[in-house]
């Protein structure tokens, strides 16, 4: 993945490096000019780098103790791992205080880079509450009601209607969900006890075998033995084509995905889509970007200024909106007018208000330096109750087993 180094101004004091992947970059690209008045004093040297090479090359940079940028920006898929590999300044201490700064921001978010000991490593920028994204044609011509959802029992029976075989060939045309592995993950990420994470409780212990992740993955089989789902995995070619073609029904995800598809991925389907909350009023986190100082930067104080500028500013936070639908952190921004206005691409729906919503409900969780493995393990359980049928009880225990074997608990 090509590099991009964009520098400005030339003759400043001091000069801070920003690392960034797509399309973040846009969202502080279009707030730059802003900060450059603001700050004469501070260039700004942005480096963007494909998303995984750019989270891999900092891992790599943190481990090494030299070559990371003063200002790293992180996506939420990668915060733990970045924990457990240590490496990032811990903002609550002097001369950042950032814990005057937290009530700024929506709590879940700031919970996501606050780690079980009490450290702050990152700033929230943008958020992505989840929802359910339905095609309101498709439940239609199955005689479906969306609002007939209220559990994921309910889900599942609006399954069964609109997965159909509408060629008579015997298989099926239409499904509910492109992947049941999605539904797994969008239920264990709710319910989630005060105080606890995803994966551990409050005492570091894995909590993989509870009844939170036995319902989900209990949930998700039922729906592949049921056939409802393609058994498409996300960001596959098979993926994007099923919404253009509109093959599948619903899909849940965060905010950010409305955007994508009107993008790029479907924007002739323009209309057809809805948005509405999760079943059993569950409220969950589906992605989010922040801000961190690696330790080994040596402009600190100037890289807090640029982070500062970036995340606790109104004009900042919805210029970044403006310019890639950057879900504001900043919880002041859902105050602005636009976050009224209809949406055409959901059918007129005023769905930014849904979403604000939906974000001040979801559970504060903190972030285990163990996350990314129990992650991994937990995929690998999914695919085995969902592609070898295995017992959902069984696969959940030994992939508890296998976290407290690969971290030593």
């Amino acid at each position: 993945m090509a590099l991009t180094v964009w520098v400005m101004p030339a003759g400043a004091g001091t000069k801070i490096v920003v690392g960034a992947f797509p399309n973040l970059d846009a969202a502080i690209k279009a707030v730059l000019p802003a900060f450059e008045q603001a700050h004469p004093d501070i260039a700004v040297e942005l480096q963007v780098l494909g998303y995984e090479d750019y989270h891999n090359a900092l891992l790599t940079a943190l481990a090494a103790g030299s070559g990371a940028p003063d200002v790293a920006a992180l996506e939420i898929g990668y915060v733990a791992r970045y924990v457990a590999r240590g490496g990032l300044t811990d903002l609550t201490q002097a001369p950042f205080h950032v814990r005057e700064l937290t009530p700024l921001w929506v709590p879940y978010a700031v919970g996501q880079v606050t780690t079980t000991d009490g450290r702050i490593v990152a700033v929230p920028t943008d958020i992505a509450p989840g929802t359910l994204f339905y095609r309101r044609d498709i439940l239609a011509d199955a005689g479906a009601d969306i609002q007939s959802v209220v559990t994921w029992d309910d889900l599942l029976a609006l399954g069964r209607k609109v997965t159909r075989d509408l060629n008579g060939d015997g298989r099926a045309d239409v499904f509910l969900v492109g992947d049941a592995a999605t539904v797994a993950r969008a239920m264990f990420r709710g319910d989630i006890p005060e105080g606890e994470g995803v994966y551990f409780d409050r005492n570091g212990r894995p909590v993989v075998t509870s009844e939170r992740f036995v319902k989900a993955l209990t949930l998700a089989q039922r729906i592949r033995r049921e056939g409802l789902d393609a058994q498409i995995g996300a960001w596959s070619n098979e993926w994007y084509e099923a919404f253009r073609r509109g093959t599948v029904a619903i899909e849940i995800s965060g905010a950010w995905f409305g955007g994508h598809l009107a993008d790029y991925i479907a924007p002739e389907t323009a209309g057809k889509w809805g948005v509405t909350n999760l079943p059993e009023g569950m409220y969950v986190s589906w992605g989010g970007s922040f801000y961190a100082i690696p330790e080994q930067s040596r402009n600190k104080e100037a890289a807090w200024t640029f982070i500062r500028f970036l995340t606790t500013r109104l004009d900042s936070q919805l210029t970044a909106f403006r310019a890639i639908n950057a879900f504001p952190a900043l919880m002041e921004a859902w105050d602005d007018p636009v976050f009224d206005e209809p949406v055409p691409f959901l059918g007129g729906q005023r769905a930014r208000r849904l979403w604000a919503e939906t974000a001040s409900k979801i559970q504060v969780a903190v972030v285990d330096p163990g996350d990314a493995v129990a992650e991994e393990l937990v995929n690998a359980a999914i695919s085995q109750v969902l592609n070898e049928d295995r017992d959902v009880r069984s696969a959940l225990e030994e992939a508890q087993q296998l976290i407290l074997r690969r971290l030593r608990r």
